[in-house]
């Protein structure tokens, strides 16, 4: 088969997007937006590590820093979000074996993340907007800064996020509560009970309405609502400031505490970070381990339970960002800066530590695509997260904060080798039962994609974080060449990334072909009625 016909058609031919159910054509369609929104934060990336080489002919300081701005929401909403709520609303129902509550309001979902990234990173491509991704107040709202046009526009692109950010909770939270037409009636109050982990405290129960996997993604759901009610309650008040800048009046004046803005921010903001992410990272863990072994997760009771304390911890360590602000509160900083903060070691620890057991009980395992990337993700997390406990110290924070520490070691590490790989290896497992038995175009290229992650995520967060110990500053140019060695060597491993990011791609879109990524963008069929979802 010529080179054209493999891409247009596929390896072997023999993936048919016609018979894909709307289940899956739907969970198909959020993994391509993103990983096309993946593939922008990555090459956004290495144009900002280039630049902070030498400048690049085209880009301007104030293009760079809109990129700076975009980068890390476009990476979060455009391809993290895309992709784990896609996996989620396939999986809840599928381990639940009854329908997803609307395939409709799934796709919805879908389009409104897709279109809502386009806009704030187009908002900032083209108008400059670049109050940082903290957007801390007043900066946001600063139109003798900023274009207004822009930053309406990229406010307006993060609400669509949000709203389908709330379109995903209502579909989690009523596919596991309600009871589908024709099945046996189900206690939505239990089946609530059991999905935010409250059973998990009966020492004696062994057998829950909710498997721990759908519980993990329910409790970290909770995170997520709460987070998008912050962002668009703070999206809306800055757009009050944009309009109101259209409209000819200035408010620029008008009384809004810094303080308790960058709190209540950052309460939202952490869900996310030290919330969603580990709660959602444990229970795929879980998942992964107990698929790929066939064994029973270890301690199960004792995981239920420590994902329902995690939910908790999560909403009381915002303080860690707020560690150097001599503003902020001296309990606030100890309690849930240092003390909440050293507890998710703990429950992250543990989640470690189950999987690891269970992995190793059903010894000797093949090393599959999906094993191998798990095991990758977990080494990301066992580097990235004491190297976030280490900046919830108020002394080491002081030297660490606001540094490329801080976003090398720790958020570089956890998000393109922790949490990358994690999700790399749900989309191994789940390709061919979404695909009906479609096939990667090498096996070999899975190999290639994980060393060049690997080693490419952990080597660029490597040389960030001996920048930040050497006093290199994050959000900064340096046009003095200080820093050059360090910057050169993580653009080499952030190249790394690149290639990763297209072998994996290629795999794909070689394996089924370009026909068959337009079919799945194009109407299911819908002459069978889907009982388990994923099968025909």
């Amino acid at each position: 088969m010529s080179f054209t016909q493999t891409l247009l058609n596929g390896a072997r031919g023999t993936f048919r997007p016609d018979s894909l159910t709307p289940m899956q054509k739907m969970t198909l369609r959020f993994v391509v937006v993103g990983l096309v929104y993946y593939g922008f934060a990555v090459v956004e990336g290495m144009i900002m590590r280039m630049y902070e080489i030498t400048p690049i002919d085209g880009v301007g300081n104030d293009q760079f820093f809109a990129i700076l701005t975009a980068h890390p929401l476009v990476g979060i909403f455009g391809s993290t979000y895309s992709i784990v709520f896609g996996a989620f609303l396939f999986l809840v129902p599928f381990l639940m074996k009854k329908p997803l509550w609307s395939i409709r309001l799934g796709n919805w979902t879908m389009g409104l993340i897709a279109v809502g990234t386009l806009v704030f990173w187009g908002a900032g491509f083209l108008s400059h907007y670049a109050p940082l991704y903290t957007l801390y107040w007043p900066l946001p709202a600063d139109f003798t800064q900023f274009s207004v046009v822009g930053g309406t526009f990229f406010v307006l692109g993060i609400a669509l996020v949000m709203v389908a950010t709330v379109f995903f909770v209502i579909n989690i939270f009523k596919t596991i509560t309600y009871t589908p037409e024709g099945f046996a009636p189900q206690p939505a109050g239990l089946l609530l009970r059991s999905a935010l982990g409250l059973t998990g405290f009966n020492r004696g129960r062994t057998e829950h309405p909710v498997s721990l996997p759908v519980a993990a993604i329910a409790r970290g759901t909770v995170d997520t609502a709460l987070n998008a009610g912050i962002i668009l309650f703070t999206g809306v008040l800055i757009l009050v400031y944009m309009v109101a800048a259209l409209l000819g009046y200035d408010m620029r004046h008008t009384a809004v505490d810094a303080l308790l803005y960058k709190n209540w921010f950052w309460w939202g903001l952490d869900l996310i970070a030290d919330g969603l992410v580990l709660i959602f990272v444990a229970g795929t863990w879980y998942l992964l381990a107990t698929l790929i072994t066939g064994k029973k997760l270890y301690m199960e009771n004792i995981a239920r339970a420590a994902l329902f304390v995690e939910m908790v911890v999560s909403w009381t360590v915002w303080s860690h960002h707020l560690l150097s602000d001599q503003a902020q509160p001296g309990m606030l900083k100890v309690a849930s800066g240092e003390m909440v903060t050293a507890f998710e070691l703990i429950t992250q620890g543990l989640a470690f530590f189950i999987t690891l057991v269970t992995l190793w009980s059903a010894r000797p395992l093949k090393m599959t695509a999906p094993l191998r990337f798990l095991l990758g993700g977990l080494l990301g997390f066992a580097l990235a997260v004491p190297a976030g406990i280490m900046q919830a110290d108020i002394g080491l924070n002081r030297i660490l904060h606001n540094t490329q520490w801080v976003v090398g070691p720790h958020v570089h590490v956890a998000i393109l080798v922790g949490l990358s790989m994690t999700l790399y290896a749900a989309i191994y497992f789940l390709f061919p039962i979404l695909t009906n038995g479609a096939q990667l175009f090498s096996e070999k290229w899975t190999s290639v994609h994980f060393w060049a992650q690997l080693v490419g995520g952990i080597g660029m967060g490597a040389f960030m974080g001996m920048a930040g110990l050497s006093g290199m500053l994050r959000r900064s140019l340096y046009v003095n060449g200080e820093f050059n060695t360090f910057m050169v060597l993580a653009a080499l491993a952030g190249s790394l990334l690149l290639i990763a990011f297209l072998v994996f791609f290629f795999n794909i879109v070689l394996g089924i072909g370009l026909r068959g990524v337009i079919g799945i963008f194009l109407p299911a069929r819908t002459d069978t009625k889907e009982l388990v979802p994923g099968e025909a």
